[in-house]
């Protein structure tokens, strides 16, 4: 094994999975068996990186024993909980095979679902993003994650297709593509959508979550469109000029009119209302874009740290 160079590197963020890490590893090897075999290859041709994200459950244990079952099995566990995409991030670190596959660890997105997305690949495209046929999920988090897409969409500067899934293959030479870019402030679905080159999309089954529960909460959900967004687009900063201009030239409108009503209606004009009203509405235009400028002078001052990316505090690849 330690000679072999992997066809495939399957590489799976973890974060609390306990209950759904056996049942991912039985149905998955038994994909990657079959998926091997159909190319003439060993079972030996194919690696499994799970990143454990700081988990406060027994998730590395089970990791951990499942390497000493199997070889094929690798692990890296961080010292505390980086980010979803930050374990993305160090699994692609990692990976040693030609052909390179992202799922999660919640089994929504089913394995078997991998050889149909693989057959798309060999037709030479770089990049077959895993697309939801029908979202199995509570209609809040299909609503919350519609939402999420469309900003990211409109906002983002980079087009990514909607009703994506983290079921994905990638080719070599895009990963190493993407290992270069480095920034903190990561975001891998945007990162792998601006690199380029050649994508398409398949349509895969989405399972309801049988064990543990989501992740992604509503204010994880807009925190990330909102890292998002600033990770890849000056928008923001042009929204907020857009605000200060159309705060001003409102409020310059509002005094045309009380000037009117005061000189040809001969109409007193309440100071007291107008002049809070006033205040508390610029007051909040000048905080909002005070805050959207805090944002990216945080993420400078982030960058320009260098600070690692991610801490391993325990991994095992080869014995």
């Amino acid at each position: 094994m330690n000679n072999i160079i992997p066809e495939f590197s399957i590489v799976i963020p973890v974060y609390n999975e306990q209950e759904n890490i056996p049942e991912l590893y039985k149905r998955l090897t038994e994909v990657m068996d079959k998926l091997c075999a159909s190319r003439k290859l060993s079972a030996d041709y194919y690696e499994i990186i799970m990143v454990d994200d700081g988990s406060t459950d027994d998730s590395w244990n089970i990791i951990k024993n499942l390497h000493h079952n199997d070889r094929r099995v690798k692990g890296i566990n961080f010292s505390r909980n980086f980010g979803h995409h930050i374990a993305i991030t160090a699994g692609l670190d990692h990976v040693k095979g030609r052909t390179v596959i992202l799922m999660d660890g919640d089994l929504q997105d089913p394995p078997e679902e991998i050889p149909k997305l693989y057959e798309r690949f060999q037709e030479g495209f770089d990049l077959v993003y895993g697309i939801r046929q029908k979202r199995n999920d509570s209609l809040f988090k299909i609503l919350t994650s519609k939402l999420f897409w469309w900003i990211l969409r409109k906002f983002s500067g980079v087009e990514m297709p909607k009703d994506q899934t983290m079921l994905r293959i990638l080719s070599k030479r895009l990963v190493e593509s993407v290992r270069q870019m480095r920034e903190s402030a990561r975001f891998v679905h945007g990162i792998m959508a601006w690199v380029g080159f050649n994508s398409t999309n398949v349509e895969i089954r989405h399972n309801p979550r049988n064990k543990g529960k989501s992740k992604y909460n509503l204010p994880k959900m807009f925190k990330l469109a909102f890292h998002a967004v600033t990770s890849f687009s000056a928008i923001p900063l042009k929204l907020a000029s857009y605000l200060g201009f159309m705060s001003s030239f409102l409020s310059f409108m509002i005094g045309l009119y009380f000037l009117y009503k005061k000189l040809f209606l001969n109409i007193p004009v309440p100071g007291y209302a107008s002049i809070i009203v006033s205040v508390f509405f610029v007051g909040g235009i000048q905080l909002l874009v005070l805050g959207i400028m805090g944002e990216y002078i945080g993420r400078t001052y982030h960058e320009v740290q260098h600070r690692p990316l991610y801490i391993i505090k325990e991994s095992f690849f080869e014995e």
